[in-house]
């Protein structure tokens, strides 16, 4: 197998065009030990002679033109190659394509994509908005590079990077009057669920459980597949919910949601950047990557 590398043939080309050892040396900026070497090396590689010397002289062997024939072009396009890349670097550009659960995509990325964006304009990014399981099953098919989750899944091939904190908070239109409630209250209100893979309902069972509170005797009167539309039950006084205090920042400031807590418990939990462990990120990915880091809890 041949181990040449473009170094050399880059020697071999300007040793053929200058046919000198000592004019390829002063070219290059090598010693014409060094360049000697390589030759002999390329020689040794491809199993022929590439130059006959005469003296002071030398003269490329027919190999040697067939060679540079080949040679020229492989170099060529490999700085062209390099020249593109490098204008990728400096002036990045095309299209990201990510995952995030519901309440980062819907109520943090966005604020974080317009100051993302205000840095390389060049770069578009689109958003598919599911719940945390089917954004990580979207990264294990290959689909998805990055993804921002509500929840921890146990999935030995993703890479988990806290990026934001968030507190669950018990969401009512007027049903509930006093900011603390003891855990047990919340079963005397009808209650609104999200769907099955939403983080927040995992997070949520996560802390009931913790306090001892029996998920089967809830008072589920309805199962809604969005933040969105649970606020809307709420606010329609269909009952209450536990939600992200991300997600009701604007009905709290207009009074159209209130909010309480469980006494002696914060139901906090962390929203994580995902990749996957054995894929490597594309460079507008990577930059999007370690924008996210930089402003993870900042917002």
């Amino acid at each position: 197998m041949l181990s040449m590398d473009i170094h050399q043939l880059k020697v071999f080309i300007s040793v053929f065009k200058n046919k000198s050892f000592s004019k390829a040396a002063k070219e290059l900026f090598l010693t014409q030990p060094t360049i000697s070497e390589h030759i002999k090396t390329l020689e040794a590689e491809l199993n022929c002679k590439l130059f006959d010397r005469f003296g002071k002289n030398i003269i490329p062997t027919k190999e040697a033109e067939i060679l540079f024939e080949h040679a020229y072009g492989v170099v060529e396009k490999v700085e062209n190659l390099k020249d593109v890349l490098q204008r990728v670097k400096s002036n990045p550009s095309g299209n990201l394509h990510i995952a995030a659960s519901s309440i980062p995509g819907t109520y943090i990325l966005p604020r974080i994509i317009s100051s993302f964006k205000k840095t390389y304009p060049e770069i578009s990014i689109r958003i598919d908005i599911s719940d945390s399981k089917t954004a990580i099953e979207s990264m294990l098919s290959g689909e998805i590079l990055i993804a921002v989750v509500g929840t921890k899944l146990n999935k030995s091939k993703i890479d988990y990077v806290p990026f934001m904190n968030d507190e669950l908070v018990i969401a009512s239109p007027d049903f509930i009057k006093e900011s603390f409630i003891e855990p047990e209250e919340i079963l005397k209100y009808p209650f609104i669920m999200r769907e099955e893979g939403s983080g927040t309902k995992k997070e949520m069972e996560k802390w009931l459980h913790e306090m001892g509170i029996n998920i089967e005797k809830l008072n589920v009167v309805c199962t809604l597949s969005s933040t969105d539309s649970v606020k809307e039950a709420i606010k329609n006084n269909l009952g209450i919910s536990i939600l992200s205090i991300h997600s009701i920042k604007d009905e709290l400031e207009c009074g159209k949601l209130k909010i309480a807590r469980i006494k002696n418990y914060t139901m906090s939990r962390t929203f994580y950047i995902a990749t996957h462990t054995q894929r490597t990120l594309p460079y507008i990915y990577n930059l999007f990557y370690k924008f996210l880091k930089e402003k993870a809890f900042s917002l």
